[in-house]
């Protein structure tokens, strides 16, 4: 058995999103968001259910910092709903908003816990959406704005600053295929926002830096692609470089611009655009849950929405084993990428969710003995740290999630924490992999 010893200042950390675990969606000022409304559209979620009340994050803040700090994590990474900092998306801070962020990063502290804030994690304003949403200038404006407020608030105390998280869901979910809200199924739309979120984190950027922000990231979700060459390229280039390039380069790659010619002539890029997207960071967070693998497809129409289109179809290997989601495991695809970006881009990186659902509930001991979810863990921590021996500069690993939430479309159905909540009397109970997690934080390490 060997030892593997993560480097001194490497930061565990776990992870949670706004909607997900606040629930107190209509409490003290906040505004409609974009997953309230297609929530409550029939058919949109799992038997229609919401983030309204979710894990009652919003009232139970002390017990869920204390959670934290029983567990050892040196940083937490949380989102802010613009909905409650602007409930219609613009204008003046709604004080309560801010308040309740302030209160939480304050507690953060004095837990000696890292405060990492992501500024948007799905929940755009309704007003916003109502508008045009990510498909319009304007929204990235408004991003450019709220950030401020926020920045200017919160600045002082907090570690690491993340603008967007998972642009690639928010435009091609949100906007292409419609699995996501705000539900609309609209190629060239989908592919304005790839632009305008881009755009939006730029100006972001500028205003937290402007704040006097330590550090600020983005957090994107870049698959791993493998199969067929000329299929990898093909997912690489829409899914990965869209994003990767204008953010760390400065240019979008012309293959996809001339692949995308039939659906947008990409005239919404503006003059000094590339060069608003094209801000310092100082790292980018990477989220990682499986790879993708693709080959040629006869005949299908092209879209431009994400992997397993452009003639394109995904496929999976024989062999493997699937978390409760139906994502194939291969913890080898986390230490690819980070290799990769640290060869083709030269970045410092982070992994800002990693995880895996699974169904495992309390036995009659009331323990919740998720030995899945360990093996999962446990093979990816190791992948970084072998992504670490290969020369990737990786700062940090953030569990995926620290307890079970609202998983979007998919309701209360996938349960993805270490933590395990029942929703019903909302008790938390630590599950295996959390303790197992916990041994990993104070070893900074593992046995493989």
């Amino acid at each position: 058995m060997t030892q593997l010893t993560f480097p001194e200042g490497f930061l565990w950390g776990t992870a949670t999103a706004s909607y997900q675990i606040e629930g107190a969606a209509n409490e003290d000022g906040r505004g409609p968001s974009i997953w309230d409304t297609f929530s409550a559209t029939p058919g949109k979620t799992w038997r229609g259910q919401s983030g309204a009340v979710a894990c009652d994050h919003y009232h139970r803040v002390d017990e869920d910092v204390a959670l934290m700090a029983s567990l050892g994590v040196d940083t937490y990474r949380f989102s802010i709903a613009w909905p409650r900092i602007q409930p219609d998306g613009s204008g003046p801070a709604n004080p309560a908003g801010l308040d309740f962020y302030d209160r939480l990063v304050d507690k953060l502290v004095a837990a000696g816990i890292k405060p990492m804030p992501t500024l948007y994690h799905w929940d755009l304003p309704q007003n916003l959406e109502d508008r045009g949403g990510w498909p319009e200038r304007a929204t990235a404006e408004r991003f450019g704005e709220y950030a401020a407020i926020v920045g200017a608030r919160l600045s002082d105390r907090v570690h690491t600053w993340w603008t967007l998280n998972e642009p690639w869901c928010s435009a091609y979910l949100g906007y292409g295929n419609g699995h996501h809200a705000p539900g609309r199924t609209e190629p060239a739309a989908a592919l304005a926002a790839v632009h305008h979120l881009n755009l939006g984190h730029g100006l972001a950027v500028q205003a937290l830096r402007a704040a006097g922000a330590e550090q600020v990231s983005i957090v994107l979700n870049p698959t791993q692609v493998r199969g067929e060459e000329e299929a990898v390229q093909t997912v690489d280039g829409i899914a990965n470089r869209v994003f990767f390039d204008p953010i760390l380069r400065g240019e979008y790659p012309a293959e996809v611009l001339a692949r995308t010619q039939h659906h947008t002539d990409w005239s919404f890029v503006q003059d000094g655009d590339l060069e608003a997207i094209n801000q310092p960071i100082d790292l980018l967070g990477v989220n990682y849950y499986s790879p993708t693998w693709v080959r040629a497809k006869a005949g299908v129409p092209e879209s431009p929405v994400g992997p397993g289109t452009f003639n394109v179809e995904n496929y999976t290997p024989e062999g493997l084993e699937y978390t409760d989601m139906g994502w194939a495991i291969d913890a080898t695809g986390l230490t690819d990428l980070l290799v990769r970006l640290h060869k083709d881009y030269g970045v410092a990186t982070m992994v800002t969710e990693n995880g895996a659902a699974y169904p495992t509930g309390p036995g009659e001991d009331g323990e919740v003995d998720d030995v899945e979810r360990v093996a999962y863990l446990r093979s990816h921590i190791a992948a970084v740290h072998d992504a670490i021996e290969a020369g990737a500069d990786v700062r940090g690993y953030t569990a995926w999630s620290l307890m079970d939430n609202f998983e979007w479309a998919f309701g209360y159905d996938k349960r993805f924490g270490i933590v395990h909540v029942d929703y019903a009397t909302q008790q938390r109970t630590p599950k295996s992999s959390a303790k197992f997690y916990s041994k990993v934080i104070a070893a900074n390490g593992l046995d493989r």
